[in-house]
């Protein structure tokens, strides 16, 4: 048996996050018919301004976690399933932080930290991995 494509588990990882922003949509939508929002309005009802400030945050973060996703699949080969497993976390971290801020508001840091730091962890990676092929490439 063959180990899995690392770019094949990072693919899976992008499916999932994905899914989570098209899920933020969904719950938007959602309050936005049950406390009668209309759009444009993002103000209301608090569960309805928790849900989009979850979405309004999540797509801020996913501009940022995706292309250092993909730029550390690509790059960084010392442990080439690490940025799918760091990728894997990031979504973990969103599943928290939208329970937390849907439940209370403050309660959303242990997600925010979850999601920040494994950005930080892919741009480290990237970083890490567009360096050492810069070397190689130009090595003598």
């Amino acid at each position: 048996m063959t180990a899995v494509p690392t770019t094949l588990l990072s693919a899976a990882v992008t499916v999932l996050a994905v899914l989570f922003v098209f899920y933020t949509g969904l719950n938007v939508a959602r309050m936005r018919g049950k406390h009668k929002i209309s759009a444009p309005a993002v103000t209301g009802a608090q569960e309805f301004e928790c849900a989009y400030r979850v979405q309004v945050n999540t797509l801020e973060q996913f501009v940022m976690f995706l292309p250092l996703l993909w730029l550390a699949t690509a790059y960084f080969q010392m442990l080439p399933w690490l940025p799918a497993v760091i990728g894997f976390v990031w979504n973990v971290g969103r599943l928290i932080y939208m329970q937390g801020y849907m439940a209370a508001p403050e309660k959303r840091g242990t997600g925010f930290i979850i999601t920040s730091l494994s950005s930080l962890g892919l741009l480290i990676l990237s970083i890490i991995g567009i360096v050492q092929a810069w070397v190689a490439v130009h090595a003598v």
